[in-house]
């Protein structure tokens, strides 16, 4: 089952209602495993890693898909989640399904009672309100604030009773279920923090130097310890077992702990792997797969492979910074179409396919994940390599000339040379932006390629303003969903990662970000899936001639984990969206 606005993987049944005061817990459904539920041990010690140092436990300032708090510390929360055998939405957090009023703007819902954080305190409406008046105000500055606002504005949240929540949306929104399905913090935690001090009391709670006996989360695992560029350690929630059980009727999550090794860069974490330390692993390209297999075939590792389960769910992609008003010249130069397409031309897709992925990917010219086919259309415009074509729009741009240096220089001797910057240790990334940077030095642009530490490339990236301090990032978006898979926080103008252009006040500065910012919510107000997706094609056919974002390659997504695990999806239920297990269901033979 799969959860939002947060990408989270977890899966749960919905609930029978019994009499009295407590509901039934959540039963997983064997259906959901490829192993039965009675092959199950308790226990052990799940081990993955990481290849940037974390930022921060606080939930509401951490903005990393798998940082401990957003992803970690919230497997199995949320209201509602996704059958990842229809799609379809069942109540997780939620007693059922909502009542729904208002011409499908009210929804009524009422929360699962029994449930417990950590510390044994009880979860309630309580706690979704707090969080909610926490992510929504833009002095704490959380990556989640986007998507509580529809066409700015909000969507409210109200406490009917201990346990009873109403939510009300400013339009229909076909992504409702996702956006009501946020973890929910303690309010005796955080809601404390927030009536004493405001913005600044909760931005100061919880950082890497917390006691951990005092981190309380409603998800599976709760932090155990933490050291700084070596490990975090994750323990079982106790209280989490009480309302999650799987279909033998024992309590979950089944493993003791969760140990997530810090590592400096992917080979460091597939020999890792390689060696048996890890459990899991996903292969970047052939050459990993080759190597896992010679490991296999040679006996020195013992796991499982499956190679091309589905295209890849996530995006790989190069964004200039319009908001350099310190460097005119340079802004100008960002906000010309002609010199983004000329960029997209730049782009050798093809060749970072074969070198950066082992062939194992497709080239990709749209922001929709490759796994979203529907929602593709090849009749939008694509600036595929042709340097050729990339020096005649620079020509007509005014850089017909290459100094003694062999960098293209324009009538007023500005050198068409910017800084990329890509997150250190992503050896991936490393390879596409280096072929980048050499097909570019092949028409005169000079690119000063960067690697950088992720934390400070992330805080580049969502900073606001006129003067933003970047040229130009080469990162990756992972998220989203497949009811409408165009970012809530990514197209609309103002908004936390629409990374291009986020000025003070955030406006739109083109005609076509504006349309882009119109079409995407009448997208997601559109309930109908076919009318939905033709809206989609037309935000596609938008976004593709504005080229904001150059987009790169598309990856396969490939399965690799230790043998010494079970609790795995059936082969047909894997893919990249909905991964290929969930922790809470996982355990150690």
């Amino acid at each position: 089952m799969k959860t939002k606005p947060m990408k989270y993987m977890f899966a749960f049944a919905a609930a029978l209602t019994l009499g009295g005061s407590f509901a039934a817990p959540f039963v997983y459904p064997a259906k959901w495993g490829a192993d039965p539920a009675s092959a199950a041990k308790k226990g052990g010690d799940f081990r993955d890693s990481s290849i940037s140092d974390y930022k921060t436990i606080n939930p509401f300032t951490s903005a990393e898909a798998r940082s401990i708090p957003n992803y970690w510390m919230s497997l199995g929360t949320g209201l509602f989640g996704q059958d990842q055998t229809n799609d379809s939405f069942i109540p997780v957090m939620a007693e059922s399904l909502p009542e729904i009023s208002n011409n499908g703007k009210r929804f009524v819902v009422k929360v699962r009672q029994g449930m417990k954080f950590s510390d044994g305190q009880p979860i309630t409406a309580d706690d979704w309100i707090t969080t909610y008046k926490i992510h929504t105000d833009d002095k704490v500055g959380s990556n989640a604030y986007d998507g509580f606002f529809i066409s700015d504005k909000p969507i409210t949240v109200k406490k009917i009773n201990t346990y009873t929540l109403q939510f009300d949306f400013p339009f229909t929104d076909a992504t409702a279920y996702n956006k009501m399905s946020y973890t929910p913090w303690p309010d005796h935690v955080f809601g404390k923090a927030y009536t004493a001090g405001g913005a600044e009391a909760v931005k100061k709670l919880w950082g890497l130097n917390v006691d951990p006996a005092t981190v309380v989360t409603a998800g599976a695992f709760v932090l155990q310890s933490y050291s700084a560029g070596q490990r975090a350690v994750l323990k079982r929630n106790p209280n989490f077992g009480e309302w999650n059980k799987d279909s033998a009727g024992a309590a979950l999550p089944y493993l003791d702990t969760v140990t997530l090794k810090i590592v400096k860069d992917q080979n460091a974490s597939l020999a890792s792997y390689l060696a048996g330390e890890l459990d899991t692993y996903g292969p970047r390209n052939a050459d990993d797969l080759a190597q896992i297999t010679k490991a296999n075939t040679a006996g020195t590792l013992k796991s499982t492979l499956l190679a091309n389960v589905s295209p890849a769910a996530s995006s790989q992609w190069i964004t200039f910074n319009w908001n350099k008003a310190d460097s005119p010249a340079k802004q100008k130069l960002f906000r010309d179409v002609r010199f983004r397409r000329a960029m997209s031309m730049v782009a050798n897709r093809e060749a970072m396919v074969q070198l950066a992925l082992g062939g194992l990917g497709v080239p990709t010219y749209y922001s929709v994940y490759p796994v979203f086919k529907a929602y593709i259309s090849d009749s939008a415009p694509k600036y595929m390599y042709n340097l050729d074509g990339a020096s005649k729009l620079l020509a007509q741009m005014g850089f017909t000339k290459k100094g003694s240096d062999g960098i293209l220089v324009n009538a007023q001797g500005q050198k068409l040379e910017f800084t990329l910057a890509t997150n250190s240790g992503n050896t991936t990334r490393a390879q596409l932006g280096q072929i980048f940077t050499d097909e570019a030095k092949k028409i005169g642009v000079k690119v000063n390629f960067t690697p950088i530490d992720f934390n400070v490339l992330v805080g580049q990236l969502t900073a606001k303003g006129e003067s933003r301090p970047f040229d130009a990032i080469l990162l990756g978006l992972s998220g989203g969903d497949n009811i409408w898979p165009y970012g809530t926080n990514v197209v609309p103008c103002g908004t936390n990662l629409h990374s291009y252009n986020n000025p003070t006040g955030g406006k739109c500065a083109t005609a076509q970000e504006q349309l882009m910012t119109k079409l995407f919510y009448q997208g997601q107000g559109t309930v109908d899936q076919a009318a939905r997706r033709a809206v989609g094609i037309q935000l596609l056919n938008t976004e593709a001639a504005l080229q904001p974002v150059i987009f790169l390659v598309g990856g396969s997504y490939h399965v690799a984990y230790n043998n010494r695990l079970g609790g795995q999806f059936p082969r047909d239920q894997m893919d990249s969206y909905y991964e290929s297990r969930s922790v809470v269901t996982t355990y150690i033979k």
